[in-house]
């Protein structure tokens, strides 16, 4: 069974990952987990930490000369700007710098310090961060390795920013080059456009701004997931996977929250049966019914508010005080729906990955493949 745990702090000297049952055979180098991690990094509103970081990658077990070896996989993602943080975050105890008493609105900080009994929001903030989703995507970068032993691609991008929405185009399984050129992730052009300007407005208005992202799996084969138990609906899954993330809301599959508004005549998809088998003309399921892949595209979205730490903070408490004060501080992006829709796209990688190994469960990449090849070849005879 597939798992992982990560652990460190977004100023600490690093986070690690450790990704328990992944098979034997799969490659994997540094070099993989390092171009996702960039794909991360990048993106319009991004703050200057994103520009004096680098991620420094060292794959310190279960891998051996770039292949896994069946054991779990560990990874430690470097803090470059762990010098500048030794002080305040060292484990060794020494002098207390100054408390952080004013929590953010939106942000973890107040219910944590109520929950942990601290009046410094920095033991909070520091794991709360969105910094922990570095250590998922190493996790992602993995699953989406195995999930190309099976012919299976995922794809995470942008569909709206603030109150700019795109088009409506949706990148095929061979677009994510096309995506990624974009600064915003965004493949309508002048939705693009008009995202950065709303970027660099909110920018100089010491503002933030949220938006959706969509995620798209091809290639999943019919029935991954189960109808049979609650905690294994592959839907209900990928929902909490991408709830999961740090500053999402809202998670829909397919047409959602539109399709509840629809009668059930205009809300289901016909299914016919041609030269390819099953098929459906339209996919406002967004690929999963009754808890499992149907065969199609899968797809879901999921609402990103905008970020909590503002140049100009929402009006707070001070904890020790209890008179109102300013919030917090903290250097951070204007908008982070650009990586965002690449860690959903790592998250959405994970469950796939986990429920597909579930199903097809193998000791060696190699018989994963074939078990998930002799199943589509039944199929075809269905």
């Amino acid at each position: 069974m597939l798992r992982f745990l990560t652990a460190g702090e977004s100023h600490g000297p690093g986070l690690v990952a450790i990704v328990e049952g992944l098979p034997a055979g799969l490659e994997v180098t540094g070099e993989m987990v390092s171009a996702e991690l960039a794909r991360r990094r990048r993106g319009r509103g991004r703050g200057p930490r994103m520009r004096v970081e680098r991620d420094e990658v060292e794959i310190l077990g279960g891998v051996r000369l770039g292949r896994t070896l069946g054991g779990p996989v560990a990874v430690v993602v470097r803090n470059t700007e762990w010098p500048r943080w030794e002080a305040a975050m060292s484990s060794v105890p020494g002098p207390v710098p100054a408390p952080l008493t004013g929590p953010r609105p939106g942000h973890a900080d107040l219910a944590g310090m109520l929950k942990y009994d601290t009046h410094d929001a920095r033991d909070v903030l520091e794991r709360a961060s969105g910094r922990e989703t570095a250590a998922r995507a190493v996790a992602g970068a993995l699953a989406e390795r195995l999930l190309a032993e099976a012919g299976v691609g995922v794809i995470g991008h942008v569909v709206g920013i603030g109150e700019v929405a795109a088009d409506g185009r949706v990148p095929g399984a061979g677009d994510r080059g096309k995506v990624d050129r974009s600064g915003v992730r965004c493949l309508d052009p002048q939705a693009a456009t008009a995202m950065a300007a709303a970027i660099d407005a909110a920018r100089r208005e010491g503002d933030t701004l949220g938006g959706v992202v969509e995620v798209l799996a091809y290639g999943v084969p019919p029935g991954v997931g189960s109808h049979v138990h609650w905690d294994r609906r592959l839907d209900a899954a990928l929902a909490a996977a991408v709830m999961s993330i740090p500053g999402i809301k809202g998670v829909e599959i397919g047409d959602g929250f539109a399709a509840a508004g629809r009668r059930g005549s205009a809300a289901h998809d016909a299914i016919t049966y041609g030269a390819s088998g099953f098929e459906r003309p339209t996919n406002r399921a967004g690929g999963i019914e009754g808890g499992m892949s149907n065969g199609q595209v899968i797809r879901l979205r999921g609402a990103m508010k905008p970020l909590s730490s503002l140049r100009r903070p929402v009006t707070s408490v001070d904890v020790v005080t209890k008179q109102a004060a300013a919030a917090a501080e903290q250097r951070s992006d204007v908008c982070a729906v650009p990586a965002a829709a690449v860690v959903a796209e790592h998250m959405v990688a994970w469950v796939l990955a986990v429920e597909m190994s579930r199903m097809f469960g193998a000791d060696t990449a190699a018989d994963f493949a074939r078990a998930v090849e002799a199943y589509r070849q039944r199929l075809a005879g269905f």
